[in-house]
Order: structure tokens, then sequence, then C-alpha cells
């Protein structure tokens, strides 16, 4: 089966060090927002209230082929017009991630606590995170943090990185097309759960070998900066499963377990409480100091996943040049 890890390590490097233009973003938007109109535009009109259970279910799994099929295909026609070439697909690809974005909106909430105190603390990570903010501690506000920043070191990194690597730029933009329609519709309301169901399934299934990748490259970035790697390993072994979600309890496990924390815990969405187990042994008083060190973590595990993507591409690229050779020496 071809794949594509030169398409990978171009896309995670043009993104981790440029993130998205924002020269192009002021010209075209980003790609996302294009998805997410055409996710508004089907849900506006096949998820009616009128419709029953059994209906929605079946409007909201046309839509999710709509949504994959439509930006697919383009990616498809690109790709190929490219003769997957991996520098310009690479750089095509690298919209698909959000390194770059993730760490900025990180960074953000920490020096608001740091420079503004607790009610810009608040609003800062509420832009990161679906929970009510307003009765955040400090501490509360440092632990959703980063829970976010491991979750979407699995989402918005690792995953459409591992998918671009199986299926170069048209991988890449499948996943990040499944993503963005469960992030806005995949939800467990009255609104979404039974027109969201299948963009919902879809994301968890196609998450689950990143989910596991992103612990790894955790436990390897902790050992490489002498952090507790066993401690991580440990907790991922005892907690990731206990989280709600099938995968955003690996990355969170780890971050926990290498940080000396202990995440997650009660929380409330819409003023409903939700009984969430902790993750972790550790400190529950996290800091901003501790959501530095979070980010220099993710820091060194985005350089991992770098290298061994490079280390691949060489590999692959130094057999494709010997087997033409080895046919002729035959």
């Amino acid at each position: 089966m071809p794949f594509f890890p030169a398409i990978a390590f171009i896309a995670t490097l043009t993104e981790g060090l440029f993130g998205y233009p924002k020269r192009l973003y002021s010209v075209i938007r980003h790609p996302v927002m294009w998805q997410g109109t055409l996710i508004s535009t089907l849900e506006r009109h096949l998820n009616r209230p009128a419709f029953s259970r059994r209906k929605r279910i079946a409007t909201g799994a046309l839509s999710a082929g709509v949504l994959t099929a439509v930006p697919v295909g383009l990616a498809v026609a690109i790709s190929r017009s490219l003769r997957r070439a991996p520098l310009p697909c690479g750089i095509l690809a690298s919209c698909c991630l959000a390194q770059r974005s993730l760490h900025d909106h990180v960074k953000a909430v920490a020096l608001a606590l740091e420079e503004g105190g607790l009610q810009e603390g608040r609003q800062a990570v509420g832009r990161i995170v679906g929970r009510d903010t307003s009765v955040l501690d400090e501490a509360a506000i440092c632990r959703a943090t980063i829970e976010t920043l491991a979750e979407n070191f699995s989402d918005g990194v690792v995953a459409p990185a591992l998918w671009s690597t199986l299926g170069g730029l048209p991988g890449a933009v499948f996943y990040k097309a499944v993503n963005t329609a469960d992030s806005m519709i995949g939800h467990r309301n009255e609104r979404y759960e039974a027109f969201g169901k299948t963009s919902a399934r879809l994301d968890d299934l196609i998450n689950l070998p990143a989910s596991r990748l992103s612990a790894f490259w955790i436990v390897l970035a902790a050992f490489i900066s002498g952090l507790d790697w066993k401690t991580a390993l440990r907790i991922i072994c005892r907690d990731a499963r206990h989280h709600s979600s099938p995968n955003a309890g690996w990355p969170e496990a780890a971050m926990a377990g290498a940080l000396g924390l202990s995440i997650g815990g009660p929380r409330f969405y819409n003023g409903t409480p939700a009984p969430v187990r902790w993750i972790g042994d550790g400190r529950q008083e996290a800091t901003p100091a501790d959501i530095r060190k979070a980010l220099d973590l993710y820091h060194r595990a985005c350089i991992v996943q770098i290298a061994v993507f490079l280390m691949i591409s060489s590999v692959k690229y130094l057999f494709e040049k010997a087997s033409p050779e080895t046919q002729h020496l035959q």
C-alpha cells in the first residue's frame, strides 16, 4: 500500500514554522471555514425538528457523506494534477494541522492568568473549551487548558499528520473534514444527538490510532526531557480507558503522568454538573507554570513526530532509489 511520509513531514514542518498565513486568511479565509459553511447549510435543511429520530440519523449520515466526499474529491483532483509531489502537496496539507494555533491559544491562557488575573484567564480558556468557565478557579483553568492541549495534540496535530502519511493530501483532507463535522454537529444534545451520530462515530473511529500514537509521542518526549515517563506509561495503562471519549484519555493520561498532575475531574456544561473522573494521581492545584511546562512537553512531542516522519521519508527514498539497481542486478 502506498504511503506518503514526506508529505506528512513537509506538512508538519511547514505548519509548525509558519502556521496559516494571515494574509492568505484575509483573502480566502481558512478551508475549515468553507467546510463549516457547508455543514451549516446541510444542517439547516436536513436537521429539522419535525423529522423523526430515525430520519435525522439518516439525513445526518447523508450529510456526513457529502461533507467528506466534496472536499476529498477536490483534494484528489489537486493531488493528481500535482502528481502527488511531496512539496506542494505537503504545503497544502499543512492547512489541516493546528500545531501553531494550538500553541498560541494555550499560551494565551497562561499569559492571561499571569498578567490579567482570574477573570481574563476565564475568558481566555473559554475560547478553547466547551465547559462553563465562569466558576473556574485558577487551578481549574490550568487543568482545563492542559487537557485541551493534550487532546488537541492528538486531534489537531498527530491525526491529520498520520492520515496524510496514509493517504497524502486527500488523506489529510478526509480526516479534517470528518473532524470538523464532529466538532460542529457531533454533540450529545437534543439538537445534534441523532443528526450528528454518524459524524461522531466516524470521528471516534479514525482517531483511534492517532490517540494512541500521540500518547506514545508524549511519553517519548517526556523521556527525552527527563520528565517522569514511567509514571506517564502507568497512568495511560490505568486511566486512559476510563475517559468518556475512546480517544481523549490517551494523550491526557500521558500528559498528566509526565507532569505529575491530576487533570479532568467534575465540571459544568450549560449549568449541568458532569461527574468526570480524574486522570492521574499528582497535584490537582495546577498553575500557569504547569501550562508552560505542558507547552514545552508539547513542543518536544511535535519535534519527535517531525523527526520520525523525516526518518521514515529518508528510508523510503533510499529504498526506492536502490530498488531499480537491485532489480537490474537480479
